[in-house]
């Protein structure tokens, strides 16, 4: 019989995790609750929530929205949105992630205290919570995802970098020793650790429990960056790595001749996804067996 093990240290992190009760909390009291953007990075979480009364909706339809209940995941919103709230008298449901939060009322200190303030987000472009912290700073802060885009920074100005919070310490760490090294007098730079450690401190966990199996199945909605990430890592250490968004898409031929089987996911994979994943290889398992 396979030794299937789902990795403890996966799924929800505490952000998510508050803004997923926060929602079941308003539809027991609430028919319908709408919420700006996806709550969390996975279709199948999502779909559970809209069958108890969950709409997702975009900024624009936000906009046009009056006298309602707004959820705000944990990604965060620029000001604007909150703006916008007040005008259509919205009542927000606001489930923005501690950290997250905490990283926006930085940058915007830096906007407000420094002298002409060259910020710079380390992120991914369009992402939910890179749009929030952009937002701080009028739209000015430059966002690079990598090196790659190092030449956007003017080395000749005071130059103050953030991260977003689920970005790799080791990405981060590259850019702040270019910065360091390349910035000119007397322009100065200043770099703020604003990484989740609760995210960054996975990637090992994830890796050392990818090595315990022979074969890893990483469940992950395709929309996650922190996913992508952590699965890359499983898979530098585990060729045999798998990713998967739910259950239908596993495939028998993966399980023949292995004994150990581990699943794990990201911080927006919920637990009873894993758990199913975990049920359909015991059921491929059984069908092998008996054909």
């Amino acid at each position: 019989m396979l030794n299937i093990e789902i990795d403890a240290g996966s799924g929800f992190c505490f952000g998510v995790t508050t803004a997923i009760n926060r929602a079941e909390e308003e539809l027991t009291h609430h028919d319908i609750l709408y919420c700006l953007g996806d709550i969390v990075h996975n279709s199948r979480e999502v779909e559970r929530l809209r069958e108890r009364g969950l709409v997702i909706i975009d900024h624009e339809t936000f906009a046009q929205l009056r006298d309602v209940r707004v959820l705000l995941r944990a990604h965060g919103e620029p000001p604007s949105t909150y703006e916008t709230a007040r005008r259509n008298n919205i009542t927000l449901i606001d489930a923005t992630c501690p950290v997250v939060l905490n990283l926006q009322q930085r940058i915007m200190r830096v906007y407000h205290e420094m002298t002409d303030p060259q910020i710079v987000i380390y992120g991914k472009h369009g992402h939910a919570e890179v749009l929030g912290l952009v937002g701080q700073t009028a739209g000015e802060a430059i966002v690079i995802s990598d090196m790659s885009e190092i030449g956007k920074v003017d080395l000749t100005r005071n130059t103050y970098l953030f991260s977003q919070t689920t970005k790799p310490l080791e990405g981060f760490q590259t850019l702040i020793n270019y910065l360091t090294a390349n910035i000119r007098p007397p322009a100065e730079f200043r770099c703020y650790d604003t990484i989740c450690r609760r995210v960054s401190n996975r990637l090992p966990g994830v890796q050392e429990f990818s090595k315990r199996h022979d074969v890893v199945l990483f469940v992950c909605g395709l929309k996650s960056s922190n996913g992508r990430v952590l699965y890359e890592a499983c898979r530098k250490v585990n060729e045999n790595t798998h990713f998967v968004e739910d259950p239908s898409q596993l495939d028998a031929a993966w399980f023949r001749g292995v004994s150990s089987v581990g699943i794990c996911g990201a911080t927006s994979t919920p637990k009873w996804l894993m758990e199913r994943c975990a049920e359909r290889v015991r059921e491929l398992e059984t069908s092998e067996a008996e054909g």
